[in-house]
């Protein structure tokens, strides 16, 4: 199984370089890494409930090479209240499910109020089949969690509001 520690190193030298896609396999884990770029719109007709695939591609004049892909817009609302209240985000390092527990059954792992510190874990981001656990990597206070439990996210979307200690 990989690092989140690794998966985010990864992620960077792939961003400082031309490659657009990453697939790497290591001990039956596999790990894939695409930048922005093209965008699936996926497209339900109700009547047959068969889900037809069209690619779009976005212009790359309009997006800088080096920025991650843009958050969704809830989450892009969030961006400027974090930078106003000088709170800290803890952003999704891939695409995958957001879980605030690691079962169903088991509470999560902070609610709003708790005091975490680096190594504390703050949830879990399925991706591939694998279960990732993601570290706080910040000292503070939990302010607010801005995804619902069992949520698709994408990378570099907001997840937590932490006031740094």
């Amino acid at each position: 199984m990989f690092k989140l520690s690794e998966i985010k190193e990864l992620i960077k030298l792939v961003d400082g370089t031309s490659v657009h896609e990453l697939e790497i396999e290591n001990d039956g884990a596999r790990l894939m890494i695409r930048k922005p770029g093209k965008t699936e719109v996926v497209n339900v007709q109700a009547a047959s409930l068969v889900p037809t695939y069209t690619q779009a591609v976005q212009p790359q004049a309009q997006a800088a090479p080096s920025l991650p892909a843009a958050a969704p817009t809830a989450a892009a609302a969030q961006a400027p209240a974090a930078a106003a209240t000088n709170y800290h985000q803890i952003v999704s390092p891939m695409v995958g499910t957001f879980y605030r527990a690691s079962s169903p059954e088991k509470g999560p792992y902070v609610n709003v109020g708790d005091r975490i510190n680096e190594k504390s874990i703050v949830c879990i981001l399925e991706a591939m089949k694998l279960m990732n656990e993601l570290e706080a990597e910040v000292r503070g206070e939990i302010v607010e969690i801005l995804v619902e439990n069992g949520q698709l996210v994408e990378f570099g979307q907001p997840l937590f509001l932490v006031k740094p200690e």
